[in-house]
């Protein structure tokens, strides 16, 4: 609308993605600030709460708490983007399918868990796989479909390795799954996966709005993509919605996000990681989605060859609960590992 808006009335200021990016944050941030109290009554009232692990006998505590509360974050992200963007963008439309079409995957296995009442329950590991390599595909075929260079690029060097050609699907749709299953494990304490995900989406926001502008991405030499900068407003309204939710959901929870949540961001992520020729770059924006996938990847592998583990108990931040560290310790400590690793990605752009 304000896209539209700028062209009609001839608003140069709402031509420009970074005042709309702006709108979006704000617009998005109000929303989900507005919306969730009334979703938490709503939520309270018919028991949508948040299934606990029988292995987790630490989070007892938290078994009243209300979850799936990322719809709320999610409505409000579209809300905002059809509000503030330019709707004939493909790589708009193909963001939007990527994180509603993620969240449906994730809202169905929420709902199975909490109408049986067991974090067991849900989806099954196959039915969440396939439903996520679908929604991906579709995401890759928009790219493809709208003439998105299959290059691949790596950290420090200006010009890529070589072109993927038709290997870009499988490449991508394993990008998709691997970062949307990634934010799922990291979201096990209260704001644990939130303030991560917003950094990154700031992160890959200024990466893709870089690579959208042709003078940026000249001095910084990275590829120029025409029209992939708008896609910033899009990661500006998820990060105010997300800014919104940890209203909520910082220590102690009033809500979580639930699969509903994890998989859009992380769905939401992987996109604009692929967007930004940055998919190398993403284990360290996402470093603390990378350690927490890789601490239970190595207690599975480690319990099946030699029966041993090496955590106390995997995804690694309840390793440290087991420990003795406080739950909020542990969160900012993850916080603060994730804003230096972002750091040090934005940093390596100078170096090409």
């Amino acid at each position: 609308m304000l896209y539209e808006l700028s062209q009609l009335l001839d608003i140069n200021l709402l031509g420009y993605i970074s005042v709309r990016a702006g709108f979006a944050f704000f617009i998005a941030f109000l929303l989900t600030i507005i919306i969730m109290p009334k979703y938490l009554a709503w939520a309270i009232s018919k028991n949508a709460n948040q299934p606990i692990s029988k292995y987790v006998p630490a989070h007892e505590s938290k078994r009243h708490t209300p979850t799936m509360g990322g719809a709320i974050f999610l409505v409000a992200t579209v809300i905002a983007t059809l509000i503030s963007t330019d709707l004939s963008n493909l790589y708009i439309i193909g963001g939007l399918i990527t994180i509603i079409g993620f969240g449906l995957v994730g809202f169905q296995d929420d709902i199975g868990k909490v109408l049986a009442g067991d974090n067991l329950e849900g989806l099954t590991p196959k039915g969440k796989i396939l439903l996520q390599s679908i929604i991906a595909a579709i995401s890759t075929a928009i790219l493809l479909y709208a003439g998105f260079p299959t290059e691949f690029y790596v950290p420090f060097l200006k010009t890529p390795l070589f072109d993927l050609g038709y290997l870009a699907i499988p490449f991508w749709v394993l990008v998709f799954l691997a970062t949307t299953n990634a934010v799922n494990l990291t979201d096990g304490l209260d704001g644990l996966a939130t303030v991560p995900s917003i950094i990154a989406l700031f992160t890959l926001g200024a990466i893709i709005y870089v690579t959208g502008h042709a003078v940026f991405s000249q001095y910084l030499l990275v590829p120029n993509i025409n029209g992939v900068g708008e896609v910033m407003i899009l990661a500006s309204a998820l990060s105010g919605a997300l800014l919104g939710f940890l209203w909520y959901n910082c220590y102690p929870a009033e809500v979580f996000m639930g699969d509903t949540g994890s998989l859009a961001i992380g769905g939401f992520i992987a996109y604009l990681a692929i967007l930004g020729k940055s998919e190398v770059l993403l284990i360290l924006i996402g470093l603390i989605f990378v350690i927490e996938t890789v601490s239970v990847i190595l207690q599975v592998g480690s319990f099946k060859l030699r029966e041993k583990r090496i955590f106390k108990m995997a995804p690694i931040h309840h390793h440290f609960e087991l420990k003795g560290w406080a739950e909020n310790k542990i969160i900012v400590r993850f916080w603060m590992i994730s804003f230096i690793a972002n750091i040090l990605a934005l940093i390596s752009f100078k170096f090409r």
